[in-house]
């Protein structure tokens, strides 16, 4: 067997997180800007690394804030990094910062850099909103006029429909359906029940709550002011301790009406907030006396129908990538999987156990299986702590990582579906 390459073997050093709040609350005056650039400052702070020994920033992001195109370079610039060092930002949907990381792994694998910060941010807090494309384009062609009488062209033909405003689709442009219809029916099409999707839920707000209580999360969490002389802010407020099987029993669908059973309790919340880990070779991490938490031996990146798979990633990406690597599913002490919506989750679990999935679509030769809860997603996960789009994959990245090292586990597996019907599993070994 040939010997590692220490000097292209990609390890994760470890990562933080702002906290994730929901959307209006308090960093509803932030930019994603703001909150990238505390992410790597805090990752900087943590890791005692050099500012001057990063090679590269990546960050992913999904919804772009028009003055900051290339949030990764404004967030790395004004978190210290040199300028003379490059940044990227990437977006893939819900696994954008996923793809940031995978961008650092290969490389880290190819040579290319030693040592990236990778992470994502976004907030709904401050969401772009356009004008309508007739005024756009109107707009755009008054920079010709020369008078004021001539800017009066503008008026010509226009109606009040075209004075309204465009907000960020939230439905697919190539289907037309949102995650939260597509949610509906693929919870139908696997037969999860509304009583056993509130019940998950329930269990994800349960389990972040008692990894917080035991202190699991408090030192992932970089402390946000924003701005106005407030005290930072220092924890996630999505979580619902006191959440019950009644009281979610009580809420109406949220999208397909009256009979649909996606709620906004068993939903994963619009959240602001960002993160970043901190990627390197191993050869630099041992020059640099830095000691690494995980080494990241694979992904794998997946898409499949649209239409009637939409969040159905994770089972696709998961067989797939245990397959390539010849392991078995009892081989994986840790899973972290996205929790977009608890049909979601249920129904991929659904899925990989499936035989005539597993078998027809998964395409290897892998048996069906199902996971253990006491390896899945135990502190928590996005319907409980927050699922900021292009920030949701760095904290999966890091909380499996620390979770390996706490369990005393080898391997951890990754995993998360996207808008577009893509998805994403990573593999990663306890160091």
């Amino acid at each position: 067997m040939q010997a590692e390459d220490a000097s292209k073997t990609p390890v994760v050093i470890d990562g933080v997180r702002t906290p994730f709040l929901k959307s209006g609350t308090g960093f509803r005056d932030l930019m994603a800007y703001d909150l990238a650039r505390r992410a790597l400052s805090g990752l900087l702070g943590k890791t005692g690394i050099d500012p001057n020994e990063v090679d590269e920033t990546i960050l992913g992001t999904v919804i772009q804030e028009v003055r900051t195109s290339n949030i990764a370079r404004e967030a790395a610039l004004a978190a210290g990094i040199p300028e003379s060092k490059p940044a990227q930002t990437v977006t893939m949907a819900c696994i954008s910062s996923s793809l940031a990381i995978a961008h650092a792994v290969d490389a880290v694998r190819l040579g290319r850099a030693s040592v990236v910060a990778a992470g994502g941010t976004e907030t709904m807090s401050d969401v772009p909103i356009r004008v309508s494309r007739r005024l756009r384009k109107k707009l755009l062609e008054s920079q010709k006029y020369k008078s004021p009488l001539e800017f009066l062209k503008i008026l010509k033909g226009f109606s009040f429909k075209d004075l309204k405003p465009e907000l960020p689709a939230i439905a697919e442009f190539s289907t037309g359906d949102t995650m939260g219809a597509s949610c509906d029916k693929l919870a139908a099409m696997f037969g999860i029940s509304r009583e056993d999707q509130d019940a998950f839920a329930v269990s994800s707000h349960k389990r972040a709550a008692a990894a917080w209580e035991t202190g699991f999360y408090d030192d992932d969490i970089v402390p946000v002011s924003n701005g106005t002389g407030s005290e930072p802010v220092l924890r996630d407020n999505g979580i619902r301790a006191d959440s019950s099987p009644e009281k979610l029993a009580k809420l109406r669908p949220a999208f397909i009406k009256p009979y649909g059973t996606v709620t906004a309790a068993n939903a994963s919340f619009l959240t602001d907030g960002a993160s970043a880990t901190l990627i390197t070779s191993r050869k630099k991490a041992d020059e640099l006396g830095l000691k690494p938490l995980a080494v990241i031996r694979d992904y794998i990146f997946v898409a499949q129908d649209p239409v009637h798979e939409l969040l159905l990633g994770p089972a696709y990406a998961t067989p797939r990538l245990l397959h390539r690597n010849g392991l078995k599913p009892s081989d994986i002490d840790v899973f972290e999987f996205h929790e977009a919506f608890a049909g979601q989750i249920l129904a991929n679990l659904s899925a990989l156990n499936s035989a005539s999935f597993m078998k027809d679509k998964a395409d290897v030769p892998v048996k069906p299986f199902s996971i253990p809860m006491d390896k899945f997603n135990t502190k928590g996960g996005s319907l409980s702590l927050g699922h900021p789009f292009g920030a949701t994959g760095a904290r999966l990245l890091t909380t499996a990582s620390k979770r390996l090292q706490d369990e005393d586990g080898r391997f951890a597996l990754i995993a998360a579906c996207a808008a577009g019907g893509q998805g994403h599993a990573m593999l990663i070994e306890r160091l």
